[in-house]
């Protein structure tokens, strides 16, 4: 008994350690920034992705999504200052249509 509970106990510090202590990727993650002009241009001439959907985040930024007919898509941030940061990317990006009368 005294050995089975050892080994759960070391295993939840285990995984424990391994959830909380981030990984040097993640620590290492940037943001890919550039002057917005430049990002949109990039994401049209590499991913056929087009301006699909916008939303005010604050003030002085702009939420972006970016997708393609293919799926992908482009979510980012934009600020005043005219730059821009990609905040996350995917695929199977589907476009739902507002039903006729609805409020959305």
């Amino acid at each position: 008994m005294g050995r089975t509970m050892l080994c759960r106990l070391i295993g939840t510090a285990l995984v424990a350690t391994a959830i909380l202590h981030p990984s040097t990727a993640a620590s290492q993650a940037m943001f890919a920034c550039a002057e917005r002009a430049d990002m949109v241009a990039f994401l049209e001439a590499h991913y056929s992705e087009k301006l699909s959907a916008i939303g005010q985040l604050d003030p002085r930024n702009i939420i972006e999504v970016f997708a393609a007919e293919s799926g992908s898509w482009t979510m980012m941030i934009t600020g005043v200052s005219g730059r821009s940061c990609v905040i996350l990317t995917g695929q199977n990006w589907e476009s739902i249509p507002a039903l006729p009368g609805s409020k959305v």
